[in-house]
């Protein structure tokens, strides 16, 4: 019998109708235009100076400054200096934390009672159920960014005082229910470090990651920078005006995201990452190929709103998911999925990001606060790596952000058209003028003197403010210190005339989360 020869159709065209790659398809090892485009997105979106590495392979194929380190000065910035990373400290806690997992010396769900002792949350269930891995994954119950206010900004709280203030925040939501941002909790969980092995968060941090990377110039505080270190310095528009700021040490909060680095350095941290652990050039490791699994795993869902309109080139950085993992959140892109984290302190947001199945991280370090200028350049070296069509990111995030700025201004324009400008107070500024107690944060002081009412957060040595008459029983804190939020305080008077509390809340819709005023009830303090 004569034998048949059969084809797959399949196969054929699998192997006959694709292209072959040829040299002149390979892409580049970087964009072409990213020197060009990240200076635009500088200038478009009034960033003094911002920093920009890319890994691919294992290799540092791009790292350089754009810009300035202080507006009006001409020192530019480069690929080595330091700006505040935010909380892109937070995958540091986690990383030093599986090492001592890996280590034998504790597990990701011990009871956080039996590693710290004394700790206890408002919700008794809660302090007894309450794991290392519930520390990191943003799901305690608290709200968001609850408590930040006992450290942001700078404040006179250690962070044991802070950890106890705990078990007085009320829970905005029920044990591991909802997703919802905090700082604190990583704060804790940082202390567990000293608790378990005796030396300090940043002492572990130091001989553990630091030193075996060789991030020599990498530092835990803004408090030491000398003059002549290579440091950016802190941006923010501050009455419509970019404007440097002073630093804000934030170092009572340190774990949670007070480390300042340079891309050239967070290349090397980016670099371990992408190996699964294993320091860059060596048999050693950080944490084990168990841990890195266990550190990108999604634990808390994300919530996802409706995004951007379909027919807008936004809606392709809608991602399909995204979980918070530990130290890192795990979304999609164009079908890829990305792990990555932002950061933010005052004057300065930063971003990292690694696409594990194309072996690439970014870092991209920025000294004012414009997630815009970060975002457009990191989609536009990841779409060049994916072989995406080109997107003018800067333009259309540009866009989004003009749109935020004047939808914020017509909801300020609207409450000023609605007040109540003839109102007046209840009571005589006078009767308003006590020290008054917040159960978690404590004491504050509102003071008369020549018929001007002002107010201060006494552990807050920033935080004094003018007081003045909105409508009613509202006064509107405008603070002396302009990188602090202003503010509204509302009276309650009771029926006898004298004040029961007052609450506050942000005066602007684009306010910070950190600044949790409406978390705050403050009562008059007992005689």
């Amino acid at each position: 019998m004569k034998k048949v020869s059969w084809i797959n159709p399949v196969l054929f065209l699998v192997i006959f109708l694709t292209p072959a790659r040829t040299p002149a398809q390979v892409r580049p090892a970087v964009p072409g235009d990213l020197e060009a485009y990240a200076e635009r997105a500088r200038k478009t979106f009034e960033v003094p100076g911002l920093s920009v590495a890319i890994v691919k392979d294992g290799q540092v194929v791009f790292a350089k400054g754009f810009g300035v380190k202080k507006l009006g000065e001409p020192a530019p910035v480069d690929e080595n200096t330091l700006y505040g990373i935010g909380s892109n400290t937070k995958a540091f806690t986690t990383a030093a934390l599986a090492s001592l997992v890996d280590a034998g010396r504790l597990s990701w769900d011990d009871k956080v009672f039996e590693r710290l002792p004394g700790f206890q949350m408002y919700d008794p269930y809660v302090s007894h159920e309450m794991t290392i891995r519930d520390l990191l994954t943003h799901r305690s119950g608290m709200g968001l960014g609850e408590g930040d206010l006992l450290f942001w900004p700078h404040t006179t709280f250690t962070r044991e005082e802070i950890i106890y203030k705990l078990r007085f925040m009320k829970p905005a939501t029920s044990f591991r229910s909802h997703y919802a941002y905090d700082n604190l909790l990583y704060m804790t969980a940082g202390q567990i470090i000293p608790a378990t092995t005796g030396q300090s968060w940043e002492s572990y941090v130091q001989q553990h990651i630091l030193d075996p990377l060789g991030m020599k110039h990498t530092n835990f505080s803004n408090t030491l920078f000398k003059p002549g270190d290579n440091y950016a310095f802190p941006h923010e528009r501050l009455d419509g005006k970019l404007q440097p700021i002073d630093f804000v040490p934030l170092d009572n909060a340190a774990p949670a995201g007070s480390i300042n680095s340079s891309v050239a350095e967070m290349a090397k941290w980016i670099t371990l990452q992408l190996n699964h652990g294993k320091y860059p050039n060596s048999d050693q490791r950080l944490f084990s190929e168990k841990q890195h699994w266990e550190l990108w795993s999604p634990q808390t869902v994300l919530p996802l709103g409706p995004g951007d309109d379909r027919n807008s080139p936004l809606f392709a950085m809608q991602p399909k998911f995204a979980d918070y993992a530990l130290g890192w959140v795990v979304e999609d892109y164009r079908g890829h999925k990305l792990v990555g984290h932002t950061g933010g302190v005052f004057g300065f947001v930063t971003r990292v990001m690694l696409v594990p199945d194309e072996n690439l991280g970014i870092v991209i370090l920025t000294n004012a606060e414009e997630e815009g200028a970060f975002d457009s350049i990191l989609y536009h070296i990841i779409d060049h790596y994916l072989g995406a069509p080109p997107t003018d990111w800067i333009g259309e995030l540009k866009k989004r952000r003009d749109k935020q700025i004047e939808q914020a201004g017509e909801i300020s324009k609207a409450a000023a058209a609605s007040r109540a400008t003839d109102s007046q107070p209840s009571l005589p500024l006078e009767k308003h003028a006590a020290i008054y107690q917040d159960a978690w944060y404590g004491p504050v002081t509102i003071r008369c003197a020549a018929g001007k009412l002002s107010f201060t957060m006494d552990h807050t040595p920033a935080a004094v403010a003018d007081l003045e008459h909105y409508q009613y029983n509202t006064f509107k804190a405008h603070w002396r210190a302009r990188t602090m939020e202003d503010a509204y305080l509302t009276f309650t008077i009771q029926p006898d005339g004298s004040i029961d509390h007052f609450t506050m809340s942000a005066v602007s819709p684009l306010a910070d989360f950190s600044f949790d005023y409406q978390d705050l009830y403050f009562i008059p303090a007992k005689k």
